[in-house]
């Protein structure tokens, strides 16, 4: 079964809403509803008044600000203003993006995932909870991924809630920390709260053991993302272990959970994963629906909290690069899924990928806009990928705003392995990165360095998107396939793309960069698993995964090696796109290079982008290495100014306005780094 748009009659109800929209043109006045400030300004529900409830700064998750008291004219006066050091949690990764709400920042941090809110004008611990000890939770494997926090207010009071790596949702209240009264169930493990908590392993409906979790032969499941609230209700979204490390085809699905904000009463769940009489059943041969799974949603949720919708991106079914177990499409797997909030119920959905086998999870939130097309007021969601595709649809609907065509694609060469014979192909936007790979996407500052290139990859079987993992012991004599853009994208959850809901202009980043993957007999990467999911061994199973270096320590491609891609989305044309960052020393001074006048080739990785009223915001490299923060024109791709940054950047910036002060705040490895203007 191809892509089936709508429910039958639940998009026709929705459709009959009345929205009430204003039509402008590009850069012109606002769209988001809320505003406080006047008609210049777009704010939405989550950064009115200069704060940033929630993941990506409102529920459309477009990280954008309307502050800007930071300006191009001033840029350049930016410097440290504090530091928080999570140190003392244990961080390492710098994955959550802090929230501020109503004069407070919180954040999460370190593999208990301890809930911390800081003061917002000198970096201080106000208060920090961090859940007691289980197995379930010792053997998480997403410990230290905790992306941040979910808000809303509940009776006038403030709630923070959290999903922990152990699978449980908690409640604080957000002015002291402790559990929310009268929300969930005891805990039956020592050391528990007696209110605020939720064990969501309960409301999934397999068998399972409060302490050690889900035995591990029937599967696994965690979070990293926070959940989102929208109109009372908490949407709980998952994580599956990673499935480069699975070597059996058993797993639990990650069905979508929702819960009463204020009694943490459940809801609904949403089966990911459709069993008998359920809409998309039949994409399930084999029977692989009674016991594989996975499918989860390890990316960051968004909503429509008007229209109460919530859109869910998920990820592959169980085993990423072989599915020779699991026949057919696999709904709802690689897929966008939007929800009515109420019941849990599908609006409709759009598989962006069938029968996923090279790790193709759709990667970061989806991203609302409304726009204007063809002069008509527009509300869409656009979902960009590793593809390095920004599908788009109206987000009530489900309809494809631009034709996507169902195009064929290359057949596997594994025994046993059975692919979609077409991909879904979106007409417009165009790609905002490389697709396939051919000798003319390799370097080609010299004929010498172009042959090196070709005679690297003369060991790999290269083709268009969508180009399958070999066996290792092919017929061709090959070391693997190459397929481009790889499993780190294109787009991926490091480098989310941002929107500026004023003009409708999305900003995306992506990388350049192909993989390849060695599948061998399964059994062979089960003995390599300490702790592997399932009962089952798989006939095959990736044995390890890499990418392939350049030639003499140089980028295999063409430059740019990263870059930043503003699109028009009320015509889906790109307008622009600039490298990230500048061309490192290594190659401008590399020997073969080093009287050559090299364009700016960009780091290779991914920006991390904020939009804010006047400015598109990013982080990334100078050429020496040093970290930076560039301004950046937002209309034309400009550079307005630069300065140095005390340390690295990852996953997401913010900002917020804290007593007549706006601040920038930088995911630095274990620390939070805020920046603000010079002050005499």
């Amino acid at each position: 079964m191809k892509n089936v748009i709508t429910a039958p009659g639940r998009c026709r109800q929705l459709a009959c809403l009345i929205v009430l929209t204003l039509a402008m043109s590009l850069l012109g006045c606002t769209r988001g509803p809320g505003s406080a400030t006047g008609p210049e300004y777009a704010e939405g529900p989550g950064t009115a008044g200069g704060e940033w409830q929630y993941l990506g700064g409102d529920s459309a998750h477009t990280r954008y600000s309307p502050v800007d008291l930071i300006k191009a004219d001033n840029f350049e006066n930016l410097e440290e203003e504090w530091v928080w050091d999570g140190a003392s949690f244990n961080a390492a990764s710098g994955r959550s993006t802090p929230s501020y709400v109503d004069g407070v920042l919180y954040t999460v941090a370190g593999p208990r995932r301890h809930v911390v809110a800081i003061d917002p004008a000198s970096g201080e611990t106000l208060w920090s909870y961090r859940e007691p000890n289980t197995l379930r939770w010792e053997y998480s494997m997403r410990k230290d991924y905790g992306k941040g926090v979910a808000y809303a207010e509940v009776d006038g009071r403030g709630v923070i809630y959290i999903i922990s790596p152990a699978f449980f949702l908690t409640a604080l209240d957000a002015k002291t920390g402790r559990p929310l009264q009268g929300f969930g169930k005891p805990v039956p493990i020592e050391g528990f709260p007696d209110t605020g908590v939720v064990d969501l392993l309960a409301d999934l409906g397999h068998e399972y053991d409060p302490y050690k979790g889900l035995p591990l032969e029937k599967g696994y499941i965690t979070s990293s993302s926070p959940p989102i609230v929208v109109n009372g209700v908490v949407v709980v979204g998952n994580s599956a272990e990673q499935g480069y490390n699975q070597s059996r085809v058993e797993n639990i699905p990650g069905d979508i959970l929702g819960y009463d904000a204020k009694t943490g009463e459940f809801l609904w769940k949403f089966d990911v994963l459709p069993g008998p009489g359920e809409f998309g059943h039949e994409t399930w041969e084999n029977d692989a629906w009674q016991w594989t799974g996975d499918i989860s949603s390890w990316a960051p949720l968004s909503a429509d909290q008007e229209r109460g919708i919530v859109y869910v991106p998920t990820n592959g079914a169980t085993l990423d690069f072989y599915g020779g177990f699991r026949p057919g499409d696999n709904l709802f797997s690689t897929s966008l899924i939007a929800l009515d909030v109420k019941t849990g119920k599908r609006v409709w959905h759009f598989q962006l990928v069938h029968h996923d086998i090279w790790n193709y999870d759709t990667p970061t939130a989806p991203v609302l806009l409304d726009v204007t097309i063809d002069g008509e007021d527009v509300p869409i969601v656009v979902q960009a990928t590793k593809q390095a595709f920004a599908y788009t649809f109206n987000r009530v609907t489900g309809e494809p705003i631009w034709p996507i065509e169902e195009r064929p694609v290359p057949e596997s060469k594994i025994p046993g392995e059975k692919l979609s014979e077409t991909q879904p192909f979106p007409t417009r936007p165009a790609p905002y990165d490389n697709q396939g790979l051919t000798h003319d996407d390799l370097i080609d500052f010299t004929p010498e360095l172009r042959q090196a290139a070709i005679n690297i990859i003369s060991d790999y079987e290269i083709g268009p998107l969508f180009n399958p993992p070999l066996h290792r012991d092919n017929d061709l004599g090959l070391q693997g396939s190459l397929w481009c853009p790889g499993d780190i994208g294109g787009t991926n959850i490091d480098g989310p793309p941002v929107a500026d809901p004023e003009s409708g202009i999305l900003y995306v980043t992506s990388r350049k960069h192909c993989s390849t993957r060695i599948i061998a007999p399964g059994t062979e990467r089960d003995a390599r698993l300490e702790q592997p999911t399932g009962a089952t061994i798989a006939d095959f199973a990736v044995l390890s995964g890499f990418g392939i270096r350049g030639p003499d320590d140089l980028n295999m491609f063409k430059p740019p090696y990263s870059r930043i891609t503003a699109i028009d989305m009320n015509t889906g044309e790109h307008l622009w796109y600039i490298p990230v960052g500048e061309t490192a020393e290594r190659v401008l001074n590399h020997p073969q290079l080093r009287d050559m006048d090299i364009p700016n080739t960009g780091t290779g990785e991914a920006a991390i982008m904020l939009v804010t009223r006047s400015l598109l915001i990013y982080a990334g490299k100078a050429s020496d290495g040093t970290p930076h923060i560039f301004a950046i024109d937002k209309a034309s791709g400009e550079q307005l100014g630069k300065v140095e940054a005390p340390a690295n950047s990852s996953y997401g910036m913010m900002t917020y306005i804290h007593e007549g002060k706006q601040y920038l705040v930088l995911q630095t490895a274990s620390k939070l780094t805020a920046m603000a203007l010079y002050e005499d």
